[in-house]
């Protein structure tokens, strides 16, 4: 029997993404209760343009900045013996993230293993009163625990499909790409 191609389509386009970080952002400010306890920090590298996003909004919605932070958690991943040396990019918070609540954002949840790699980065830099996370997509398939607090956009998938977020300076040049696996 033939193997079918693998088929692109785009799911989310420009103005779904910005409706979906609106939503994700009017969630995280309804479920705050003190603005001055919260830092967003994005995951390298789509979790990072996540997070400045989230923060343009929840400051329109506060009228107050909210710190944003880069986590690299290369180091903490539990794969490091199967691949060759991951690439490392920096790690700036800015603040002491003891006693805070930090929102992880990034920009795909799949098997939970990256956000279980940032909590350790995380608390290697202090002890947060309390670490929530919020995803652009949660396409399911979790290997561990790990659920969202806050989501944009629940994508259905299969285990071997790609999710490819393509985020741009501009909100107008991103879009999100589902590549399906060529199935037999």
């Amino acid at each position: 029997m033939p193997t079918r191609p693998a088929s692109h389509s785009v799911v989310m386009d420009s103005r779904d993404i910005d409706r979906a970080v609106r939503q994700v952002a009017r969630a995280i400010a309804s479920s705050t209760k003190s603005v001055a306890e919260v830092v967003l920090v994005g995951i390298q590298t789509g979790g990072v343009w996540f997070a400045r996003h989230l923060a343009g909004h929840l400051e329109r919605e506060w009228g107050v900045p909210v710190p944003v932070g880069q986590l690299d958690i290369s180091m903490h991943r539990d794969d490091l013996d199967r691949r060759l040396a991951p690439p490392v990019h920096p790690t700036s918070i800015g603040c002491d993230v003891t006693g805070k609540t930090v929102i992880l954002a990034d920009d795909v949840l799949f098997s939970g293993r990256t956000i279980r790699a940032a909590m350790d980065a995380l608390t290697d830099l202090g002890r947060p009163e309390r670490i929530q996370l919020a995803v652009l997509i949660d396409r399911g398939h979790r290997e561990l625990p790990i659920e969202a607090n806050f989501v944009g956009k629940r994508l259905p998938t299969g285990a071997a499909d790609r999710v490819d977020v393509q985020l741009a300076d501009t909100l107008a040049a991103s879009q999100v790409v589902l590549e399906k696996a060529a199935r037999p």
